[in-house]
């Protein structure tokens, strides 16, 4: 049997329901080996974060570089980085590596996961060498440093700032927030300019989205590293979630918004 091997750098969620558990979740529905390097550790349930610890920047680094030295690692998943010198750390650890970078700046509850410095390190040390990028509306928006609220002209301008991206996803669930209908626009370098795919799916009003982006993301690596191309392997990665999302109708943990059924998904 042959499977990926790939690894998250990301926050621990005490919950469970995102970061660095919900990566490990989807990377075993999917069938690929998930490695995992953890940067913060986190205070939170499903109702928000409330408090953070930060690991050293070192620490991070060590624990990539012992991955990376021992497991033949097809692709990396990066998420919260935390402040600026993880981010930079984490940067200089995974440059040669195929990266999938989901830049998370800030919670669903308003929490803030990274500031000014360390989006700015985010930027040069992770961003610029990245493959792929999946940030939400208001993260795309905050990228594009404010020049364009139209979702697509931002994401054209990230696509130029940063040249080695192969891939940009503009997720649409966050920029009409009222329609019955979601579309995902994945901007896709090509030989003769940028070529748009869009993915289009009924939205679903379950409250119970606690780490559908980690999840999105993670889902993008485990079809990558199965071979998969990266349209096809955003294609599908959307339509996991998207079952998940309406599997989560039927289950609610906490008391907040709740996290996605990964178990259950794996009887897809």
């Amino acid at each position: 049997m042959s499977f990926g091997n790939v690894l998250t750098v990301a926050g621990s969620d005490s919950s469970g329901g995102a970061g660095i558990q919900a990566d490990l979740k989807t990377f075993t529905a999917l069938g690929v080996y998930g490695a995992s390097v953890i940067t913060s550790l986190t205070v939170q349930n499903t109702r928000g974060v409330v408090d953070r610890l930060d690991l050293e920047p070192r620490f991070v680094a060590a624990q990539i570089d012992a991955v990376l030295s021992d497991i033949d690692i097809s692709c990396v998943k990066t998420g919260m980085l935390a402040n600026a010198g993880i981010a930079n750390a984490v940067g200089d650890a995974v440059k040669d590596c195929f990266v999938i970078c989901d830049p998370v700046m800030i919670s669903k509850n308003g929490y803030p996961l990274l500031d000014d410095e360390a989006v700015l390190a985010l930027r040069d040390s992770v961003i610029r060498n990245a493959d792929i990028l999946t940030p939400n509306y208001r993260e795309l928006v905050r990228l594009a440093e404010g020049r364009y609220e139209d979702p697509l002209e931002a994401g054209r301008a990230v696509m130029e700032e940063f040249g080695k991206l192969r891939a940009l996803l503009v997720k649409g669930g966050h920029i009409d927030e009222t329609g019955g209908q979601v579309t995902d626009t994945l901007l896709l370098r090509a030989a003769d300019g940028i070529r748009i795919c869009e993915f289009r799916h009924r939205r679903s009003w379950s409250e119970n989205t606690h780490g559908t982006g980690c999840t999105l993301s993670s889902a993008i690596t485990a079809y990558l590293a199965r071979g998969n191309d990266i349209a096809a392997s955003v294609e599908m990665a959307i339509d996991y979630v998207v079952s998940l999302i309406e599997l989560s109708a039927n289950e609610k943990i906490g008391k907040g918004k709740g996290p996605l059924p990964h178990h259950a998904g794996m009887k897809l």
